[in-house]
């Protein structure tokens, strides 16, 4: 399994961490428990912590290094990807190992897959989390805007790859209508949920757990760059407090004391613009485990991105019972479903979502009708109904390999 520029044990909600994160270490955790074997390649951004972490039983995150072991740029990453498929192979070889399937995570990891298909002659399976062409579509006055090479990998790997994994039928749309990819070869698996971490418990339990007050609590959980919309929240919420709706909103996610970029700093000054100050909480990043209590003592979360290809803290509020309030966009569309577990409205539109909003704080009713449907249809999206429908793409892919093999051999 590859996940080059970001290590699936980091902390959640920094510049380079989100859902792709949980749904590597996820997926591999419910690999071991179908006994399944697999090592995690990642990019070493650090060379004090250890080179090989065991994250299950059978299940190795192995830490690379590929250029300086720091931070970087995902453009500066692509150049040295030579050395990254180098350091696989020298691990396979000391490690005595021999590998029956590739799966890549995001373009720089499928352009590894490529190269070490070439090297092993096995299967490759690529899921992109996220298409390059979307967010440059989705993206205004040029921020987030994806570099060309990225663009030109994704459109070799789509028409390379043994199989693609989309977490939606709209990912499948985009990856035929966008990047010319042959149906057939993509299979629509969704994204899952740890229905026994993300579950409804008490709010007022979790409010005094977080130190909340008692005001309408809204909840953003993830990284904080200009494609996810918080500029549109900030700007909801002041239409929400203008018009006498005392909410408060909390951004779970970045860096809690100081912005790491020219972004949050900007994004910090317009709340102060605002009026925002005192409305509004910077949490920082949490560990998981921690998540769960924020969702539970929200009274909605939102997701105001300008692009999504699936959501994934969609489904973990809608597993804690939390009724969810996004932008009708990409995966966004089909992960909550409108008026039965949550609130979808137009992108970019702050005056559409203060009011979705105001509905849902102002109708007690209707939050819990919506939270009760949300872990409804979480819980059919738990991560072992996930493991099994992408292991039935393993075994599809290796059969067809070894006969392939078979029929090849000399006798």
């Amino acid at each position: 399994m590859l996940s080059v520029h970001t290590c699936p044990l980091a902390a959640l909600g920094g510049k380079e961490t989100g859902g792709m994160n949980v749904y590597v270490r996820e997926l591999a955790r419910e690999l071991a428990r179908m006994r399944m074997q697999a090592d995690i390649f990642t990019r070493s951004q650090n060379p004090t912590i250890p080179r090989v972490v065991t994250l299950a039983e059978g299940v190795r995150v192995v830490h690379l290094a590929a250029g300086p072991q720091a931070p970087m740029a995902r453009e500066r990453v692509f150049e040295h990807l030579d050395e990254f498929v180098d350091g696989v192979e020298a691990f396979r070889i000391a490690a005595g190992a021999d590998y029956d399937l590739i799966h890549a995570h995001y373009w720089l990891s499928g352009a590894v897959g490529l190269a070490l298909r070439r090297r092993w002659a096995v299967p490759l399976v690529q899921m992109f989390h996220t298409l390059g062409r979307l967010k440059n579509d989705a993206s205004h006055n040029g921020a987030d805007r994806e570099p060309d090479v990225r663009i030109a990998e994704e459109a070799r790997i789509v028409g390379a790859a043994d199989r693609i994994v989309a977490s939606t039928v709209v990912e499948r749309a985009h990856l035929v209508g966008h990047y010319g990819a042959d149906p057939s070869r993509i299979a629509v698996i969704p994204c899952g949920v740890d229905t026994e971490l993300f579950t409804p418990g008490a709010q007022a339990a979790a409010r005094a757990a977080l130190g909340l007050g008692d005001e309408p609590q809204l909840l953003y959980v993830g990284r904080q760059t200009p494609i996810k919309g918080l500029e549109t929240l900030l700007d909801a919420m002041a239409r929400l407090r203008a018009g006498g709706t005392p909410a408060r909103l909390s951004i779970v996610g970045g860096d809690a004391d100081e912005p790491l970029d020219g972004h949050e700093a900007a994004l910090r000054e317009r709340l102060g613009r605002l009026g925002l100050g005192k409305a509004v909480t910077f949490v920082g990043a949490q560990p998981q485990d921690r998540l769960p209590a924020w969702y539970v003592a929200a009274d909605a979360t939102v997701l105001p991105s300008y692009y999504e290809s699936f959501g994934m803290v969609a489904l973990e509020a809608m597993a804690c019972g939390s009724p969810v309030v996004a932008s009708r966009v990409g995966g966004l569309q089909t992960t909550v479903r409108d008026r039965v577990t949550g609130l979808l409205v137009r992108e970019h539109d702050p005056a559409a979502l203060a009011e979705a909003l105001e509905r849902l704080l102002g109708d007690e009713d209707l939050r819990w009708r919506l939270g009760r449907e949300g872990v409804r249809w979480a819980a059919q999206h738990r991560w072992p109904c996930v493991a099994e429908a992408v292991c039935r793409e393993y075994a599809a892919l290796v059969a067809a390999a070894a006969r392939h093999l078979d029929s090849g051999r000399c006798v």
